[in-house]
């Protein structure tokens, strides 16, 4: 039997999850935006802007003193699965 402690984190790590759902939905709906703008399917991958995204994300958890090992995997999974909703969603034009 789960202790009521454990559940009560579990609930509270629930109600994040559901929030960061939300965060999810809006950042989709900017990307959205931004797919909208890219004429070529060259243009879904940018790498300089990759790497400007991880580094700034590096310097932000160590600067909120987050493990920076989680966030950039975090952040490689983000990218990597919205480089292939872009490429899903990509209509020539």
């Amino acid at each position: 039997m789960v202790n009521k402690n454990i559940l009560s984190i579990r609930q509270k790590l629930d109600k994040l999850d559901n929030n960061f759902l939300k965060l999810l939905k809006r950042r989709t709906l900017l990307v959205d935006q931004v797919l909208k703008n890219k004429k070529f399917k060259k243009d879904i991958i940018d790498k300089k802007r990759i790497r400007v995204i991880l580094k700034n994300i590096l310097m932000k958890s160590k600067k909120y003193n987050i493990d920076p090992r989680i966030t950039n995997k975090i952040w490689k999974s983000m990218i990597r699965a919205y480089i292939d909703y872009e490429f899903r969603n990509f209509k020539n034009r």
